[in-house]
């Protein structure tokens, strides 16, 4: 086996070989883009590691009714890989769960995943110069470089309500969808109005006979302007590539107007920010009448505080006789219904659970990963700050690429975040190659340069020149920062991702 072989440095010091060149961890788009740059690089004998049973990430975990992207698909998509055949500008679900199937068989990555496989922990082997990844059954791999693409969003958040494991009636999360539940008669309460939340309440709405919606928080929704694309834009599109294209730049620009200023420029362009929230009021006006229930569903702090949505069915949910929206607190579950602190008690027959994602407990690292001196990556992150270099690469973890990272979520796409690391990844190999090294590692005086800039450009967000105390954003660590976004446009942050000094690394040979 591979593993098996020896390979000499120094001299007079042996040490194995790894079994593979790279380990990833994660089947989405995050972790298919790496595969994908590192074939380019010439990296061929890749580990991707999946703990679901498919590949798609977010797209196959998530299957509820109404799942839609929240940004145009002619920008939630690979540039490099366009699918001309989207059927609405907002593509459903199912269609991005086929566009990555259809990724990994273009780009033949499947023979490298393994699925249903959970890995609990990572080691830097100092001797051999690789990593050391160990999974729950007990699966061993080495491998030179260790990239962990676990997602954002991939922790589900289960809520500690006093008394929800007694509940006699169904209990579903929205990221373990039961399909074929149909709610048509039944008495359904829903906890949590975050995105996902907003997509699918309308549809329950649709079939339940009573459908309760516990609302902690208010979100800011802003009109869709989603149809279906024509046949003839399609052929369009695949006979002309350069048109699709020109739709991808206009949607980017806006996309750009409403983060990158709206948001990260609150300071300078705090007008802009404004606008979006009256626009956002206006829509909700013009949906709901009853100013107790417009207060209600009217958010408490600034646009942008936490990911707005798009949606023109979600407001007008809430005039329908059969719908109820609570903003009392849920004190505790009984085997038949919900107790809010107003004393009131709702019985129902099933409880949706659409309450988000934990971002900070658990899925900065989704794992155990120890680097040099058996430095713990989650506890230095949660003792220091958190923070990595160019939101890819940290100190003391050498040959490490860490894709879902503080800092790095470019933009309102995800995809502006995957293809600015793949940039990253084909100049930092580049160089690896060219000076024939062992390692790399991003040196403590680059790293600290950078955390400083993020963190002197963030001063002038939303976050913190705006009213956020409310807004109980996953954009927040527990010490109240706000290090999940990098502060650049997206034209910026490419050219950045593929600029950035080599000098920032060490390479060992």
């Amino acid at each position: 086996m591979a593993e098996d072989n020896v390979i000499a440095r120094g001299g007079a010091e042996s040490a194995r070989a790894p079994e593979f060149d790279a380990v990833i961890v994660g089947a989405g788009f995050g972790g298919m883009g790496a595969a994908i740059e590192l074939k380019r690089q010439g990296v061929t004998n890749i580990a991707i590691v999946e703990r679901e049973d498919d590949l798609g990430g977010t797209w196959h975990v998530n299957h509820y009714p109404g799942l839609a992207v929240d940004i145009a698909s002619v920008t939630y998509s690979y540039s490099f890989e366009p699918n001309p055949y989207w059927s609405r500008l907002f593509a459903p679900g199912a269609e991005l769960k086929r566009y990555a199937e259809h990724v990994a068989d273009k780009y033949d990555l499947r023979r490298h995943m393994t699925f249903g496989e959970q890995v609990a922990r990572a080691e830097w082997d100092e001797t051999n110069s690789m990593w050391r990844v160990f999974s729950e059954d007990g699966t061993e791999r080495t491998a030179r470089f260790l990239l962990t693409a676990t997602g954002f969003l991939s922790q589900p958040r289960t809520p500690d309500i006093p008394g929800i494991k007694t509940f006699a009636g169904k209990v579903i999360h929205t990221t373990a969808w039961e399909d074929g539940h149909d709610f048509t008669g039944e008495r359904v309460a829903v906890i949590g109005t975050g995105a996902t939340a907003v997509q699918l309440i309308p549809e329950i709405a649709k079939r339940a006979a009573a459908l309760t919606v516990y609302q902690r928080t208010a979100i800011w929704v802003v009109p869709k302007v989603d149809f279906a694309i024509p046949r003839a834009v399609q052929k369009l599109f695949a006979r002309v590539p350069a048109t699709q294209k020109a739709a991808r730049l206009v949607n980017t620009a806006m996309l750009e107007l409403l983060m990158v200023t709206g948001v990260l420029h609150y300071k300078q362009f705090k007008l802009g920010n404004k606008g979006a929230e009256r626009l956002a009021k206006a829509h909700l006006r013009n949906q709901i009448a009853d100013e107790e229930l417009r207060a209600k569903l009217t958010p408490n702090y600034d646009f942008g505080c936490k990911r707005p949505t798009f949606s023109n069915e979600y407001f007008a949910t809430f005039t329908k006789p059969n719908v109820h929206l609570e903003t009392s607190s849920i004190v505790k579950v009984d085997p038949d219904g919900l107790l809010t602190a107003d004393g009131e008690k709702t019985e129902i027959d099933t409880l949706v659970l659409a309450t988000g994602f934990d971002l900070w407990d658990t899925n900065f690292p989704a794992f155990e990963i120890r680097g040099r001196d058996g430095k713990d990556l989650g506890k230095w992150w949660r003792a220091e700050r958190f923070q990595a270099y160019e939101g890819i690469t940290v100190p003391k973890f050498p040959n490490f690429l860490t894709l879902n990272s503080p800092y790095s979520y470019s933009g309102l796409s995800y995809f502006t975040t995957i293809e600015g690391q793949m940039r990253h990844i084909a100049r930092l190999l580049g160089e690896f190659k060219r000076r024939g090294a062992v390692t790399f590692e991003v040196t403590d005086d680059a790293n600290t340069r950078f955390l400083d800039d993020v963190t002197r450009r963030l001063e002038s967000s939303v976050f913190y020149r705006g009213d956020c105390s409310t807004s109980r954003s996953y954009y927040f660590n527990h010490a109240g920062e706000a290090t999940l976004l990098r502060p650049r446009s997206t034209p910026g942050t490419l050219r950045e991702m593929a600029t950035f000094p080599l000098s920032d690394y060490e390479f060992t040979r």
